[in-house]
């Protein structure tokens, strides 16, 4: 069996009201399934590894196979808990010491 590789997503949102990790997973998951379904959904392996509310940020694990595919997804993204927002991908990256250290740099 092959190991999975797998890209971390430094994600930063816009949102007037900043929503908890619950309602920013479950907009991220619904984003995918509505471009790619649930076939897709399962390629991806979506995992919130850090969410920091007050700099409005989230760092997301996928799946390299899908990571086009979540790309697209997040950019589709305009609403959250009910509110307009706008998701951005800040960098990807694919260890989690690499992305943080590239997170200096992108703020």
């Amino acid at each position: 069996m092959r190991r999975v590789k797998r890209r971390y997503l430094l994600v930063r949102f816009e949102i007037e009201h900043v929503p908890d990790e619950r309602e920013f997973l479950d907009a991220v998951w619904a984003a995918v399934g509505k471009l790619y379904g649930e076939f897709g959904a399962s390629l991806a392996g979506l995992a919130l590894i850090s969410y920091d509310a007050a700099e409005k940020t989230a760092i997301i694990r996928v799946a390299l196979k899908a990571l086009r595919m979540v790309r697209a997804a997040l950019a589709s993204i305009t609403c959250i808990a009910g509110e307009k927002a706008a998701v951005h991908v800040m960098t990807v990256s694919g260890t989690l010491k690499s992305l943080h250290k590239r997170e200096t740099r992108v703020f």
